[in-house]
């Protein structure tokens, strides 16, 4: 991104991502799957939100919460414009076809969007301007913890969001309506709005509390949210109401851990730096479905996932308090 600058990169990004698309259409074996579906949409869409998100921070250096939340939370909602007309799509002309249309239109839009960007003001040292090399950064403390806490709130947020019609088939609340609508196509709808709304909200908040209180706050919200989830599985409208509160705790991890990470280490190298911190959400994208199903399977049940992200959400909360916050602020005054 410093490089080459936003516009080509992100324009990149949108490409390969629409590309794979386009690519899977053809896929005839698992492999060609993996390697378009899978490996080049993966490049595509990590270019474009980790880049974007580097642009966000150094435009707005007194609003980073909201500002990257705001970012986030189209990546988190945009299921919520794209999930009906592709499911008529695949329903009407099949899979093959859909993959075809939407690829190129993803590729099309994203691209001509990357068009309009340009790279942000030079920062003040004010602003977080002198920054800190990514080597230096990956030598320090306070990286790791971050990416430790990063790690386990992605992991528990991914054990639940991949596993959700396991979770609702084994409560039997599955096929119960509500407000006319079966209880898990509800629930996932729901969770799509507040997992994006969740990310400008909790930035917003944290441009006024701190990053770490707000931490604290979401991530033991979504504890709380979890337990009682569990406690009131047997009620479909309960099952639907807190799957929305649960995702409304974990989605904001995408606009807290880059503006923290920006306000510590500053906007030199602050894109890089937020790559190297992202790839929490590569580990947690790798444990958390996996996970989930051992567990499962070694307990019998799904309540046992439950125990252990409720575990991981507090843990990470006492982290927020307890270690991130005094050695951050002895990170800056030193």
């Amino acid at each position: 991104m410093d490089r080459f600058g936003p516009r080509k990169l992100i324009g990149l990004g949108a490409a390969l991502t629409g590309l794979s698309w386009v690519l899977a259409s053809y896929a005839s074996s698992l492999t060609q799957l993996y390697l378009t579906y899978g490996v080049i949409a993966g490049l595509g869409t990590g270019i474009v939100y980790v880049g974007v998100v580097g642009q966000v921070v150094g435009w707005f250096p007194d609003r980073r919460g909201f500002a990257a939340g705001v970012v986030a939370a189209g990546y988190g909602m945009g299921a919520i414009l794209t999930t009906f007309p592709i499911a008529d799509a695949l329903a009407g002309v099949g899979y093959q076809t859909t993959l075809l249309r939407f690829g190129v239109v993803f590729g099309v839009v994203g691209v001509v969007a990357a068009l309009g960007l340009k790279p942000p003001p030079a920062p003040t040292v004010e602003d977080g301007g002198g920054g800190v090399a990514t080597g230096d950064m990956l030598k320090t403390p306070v990286f790791w913890l971050m990416f430790v806490m990063m790690t386990l709130m992605s992991t528990s947020g991914l054990m639940v969001i991949s596993q959700m019609a396991g979770f609702a088939t084994e409560f039997g609340v599955a096929q119960m309506v509500v407000w006319g609508m079966a209880a898990l196509p509800l629930a996932l709808t729901i969770d799509r709005f507040t997992n994006g709304l969740t990310r400008p909200f909790f930035g917003f908040v944290s441009d006024r509390l701190g990053r770490e209180n707000t931490m604290f706050l979401a991530f033991a919200m979504e504890a709380v949210a979890m337990t009682a989830w569990l406690i009131t599985r047997g009620n479909p409208l309960a099952f639907a109401l807190l799957s929305g509160l649960v995702f409304f705790g974990w989605g904001e991890i995408f606009s807290l851990f880059p503006s923290t990470l920006t306000d510590t280490f500053g906007m030199r190298n602050a894109t890089r730096n937020y790559g190297c911190l992202y790839m929490a959400q590569g580990i947690g994208s790798i444990l958390g479905g996996p996970m989930a199903v051992l567990l499962h399977d070694a307990s019998g049940t799904w309540v046992t996932v439950f125990y252990v992200a409720i575990a991981a959400d507090l843990v990470t909360a006492v982290l927020a308090i307890a270690a991130l916050k005094p050695l951050r602020a002895a990170w800056r005054a030193a």
